[in-house]
């Protein structure tokens, strides 16, 4: 009985072979690069974007991707490591269990459960402002209390009636069984494509180069500049700081949040099971995901503060209303229109990572395992699902515009740190394991990989370290009271029959932690 008890690399391997648990390997680079550009491309880009280049860096939110991309490559070729050795659906949370020990797994899962909740819900809220946008352009206009930005917390009492509604529709839409096909999958991916290509290749023409200058703004004092405020950076914080937007404080700042632009990469991971030649295939397409997302990111940045100044540029809706800005409705329309169909797939499917992320817990019985118990007619875990559902709808509907991506980013930020340093770990621990693929200049990288990203964390604001310590001592105190004692690997207990079902039938994979 031990925290760090692990499971068997072997085994884990070995489990994928069982012929009811046994997944089509059907997948090539190709496919996950696209899948990870599909995960990857969201709320991030479509709203994100202009909100912190207005409120945080300016024109220099082009560093803030690089910062954040350059993060974000350290860790992916941790991932790929991890991936090609332990060719196993399941990502961050297998690898941690088979390397660092229960404990480890428990956090991350933790972290991931947060991740998924609350990227959901800041994506619906993103989906709810093009919506928005798009309504507005055939005269439709939602009640204040009932639009984008309304919440019993902030100036605009009420609740994002079009985010709820999102969140319930794909809750039924998950709790009745989805089959996802590649095909649909690519044509959505395509569209967000094509948005953002159109955003680039349009937005040449109002570029303004003056708008450019200065590319970091001076730092000046923030609205929260007098005295102590729980919304300045931890790093202020510490150092003394007095709390500052705009110059190279606020371009670290950005890059803090536009991580959240990136969330995604990871989850190409969970398909090593159904990848042809994982150790070749997945490092690729990780790593070519990053790349493809990174340039267009920049590219629309460097865009959309050249289309409109940055002091002018809309927080909500920025593509968008920055065409709006040039007298181009049409073009408004076309591209919120693409972000609600795209934005939908986006929400969808951290929905079902959630449901994936207890599901596996639960059949570790780190979490009761009655969680996992699948519906008898649609087979599907419809417990979890509604919990997900009702999770997500309270977050997205009245949570305020700008909380939630902070704590997204603390939550995969400290993912990312564990993984980084579990490679480490792995490599003086199982240096006998092939690794098709290797993070070079181990272990400088890996622990390069989690200064940065620990470097990231304390730009985060005072009280989302609060909320994430909150977050995490509820977590401690779920495993110390049960799972610790409950776990299969110091039970031994065999899953319920139906469950056991369920992963032969293919309904919730034998592994799939996203």
């Amino acid at each position: 009985m031990s925290v760090f008890r692990t499971k068997s690399i072997e085994q884990s391997i070995a489990d994928t072979d069982e012929p009811e648990y046994q997944l089509k390997k059907s997948l090539t680079a190709l496919d996950l690069t696209v899948f990870g550009v599909g995960v990857v491309i969201g709320a991030g880009i479509f709203t994100l974007t202009g909100r912190v280049a207005h409120e945080m860096t300016g024109p220099g939110i082009v560093i803030s991707f690089v910062v954040a991309a350059v993060c974000c490559a350290l860790a992916a070729m941790c991932y790929a490591e991890f991936a090609s050795t332990v060719p196993v659906s399941g990502s961050a949370y297998t690898f941690s269990y088979a390397s660092l020990g229960e404990v480890f797994a428990w956090i991350i899962g933790w972290d991931l459960i947060l991740e998924m909740f609350l990227g959901a819900s800041v994506v619906a809220q993103g989906w709810s402002a093009y919506l928005g946008v798009l309504l507005g352009k055939f005269g439709i206009a939602l009640p204040e209390f009932l639009a984008y930005g309304a919440s019993p917390f902030s100036e605009t009492k009420g609740f994002d009636l079009m985010a709820i509604l999102l969140i319930i529709a794909l809750g039924v839409l998950i709790t009745v069984g989805i089959k996802e096909s590649l095909r649909v999958n690519m044509v959505l991916v395509g569209v967000k494509l094509f948005i953002v290509l159109f955003v680039i290749v349009a937005g040449l023409m109002f570029v303004n180069p003056a708008n450019y200058t200065p590319f970091i703004p001076d730092s000046v004092p923030s609205a929260a500049s007098e005295g102590f405020s729980w919304t300045q950076p931890l790093i202020q914080w510490l150092t003394g700081a007095a709390p500052a937007a705009f110059g190279w404080s606020g371009v670290f700042a950005g890059a803090a949040l536009v991580f959240f632009a990136y969330i995604g990469f990871d989850v190409v991971a969970t398909t090593a099971e159904e990848t042809r030649n994982p150790q070749r295939d997945l490092p690729i397409g990780i790593i070519a995901s990053l790349i493809i997302c990174t340039v267009l990111y920049c590219a629309v940045a460097l865009v959309v503060v050249g289309m409109v100044n940055y002091a002018d540029i809309d927080p909500s809706a920025a593509l968008a209303n920055a065409f709006a800005h040039h007298g181009q409705g049409w073009m408004a329309t076309l591209i919120s229109a693409g972000a609600v169909a795209g934005l939908t797939t986006v929400v969808l499917t951290l929905m079902i990572g959630a449901t994936r992320i207890i599901f596996a817990m639960s059949r570790d019985n780190l979490l009761p395992v009655g969680l996992a118990r699948v519906h008898p007619k649609y087979r599907t875990p419809w417990r979890i699902s509604i919990v997900v559902t009702m999770a997500c709808l309270i977050f997205a509907g009245l949570t305020p515009i700008g909380m939630l991506e902070e704590m997204v980013n603390i939550g995969t930020l400290s993912a990312f740190i564990l993984v980084s340093l579990a490679v480490v770990v792995l490599r003086r621990k199982r240096p006998d394991l092939p690794r098709a693929f290797k993070v070079p200049f181990s272990p400088v990288l890996p622990i390069l990989s989690a200064l940065i990203c620990f470097y990231l964390t304390l730009n985060l604001s005072l009280e989302t370290w609060v909320r994430f310590l909150v977050w995490m001592a509820l977590g401690f105190l779920i495993y110390a009271a049960y799972g610790y004692r409950n776990a299969r690997l110091a039970t031994g207990k065999a899953l319920p029959h139906d469950i056991q079902q369920a992963m032969a039938e293919g309904v919730v994979r034998p592994d799939d932690q996203r």
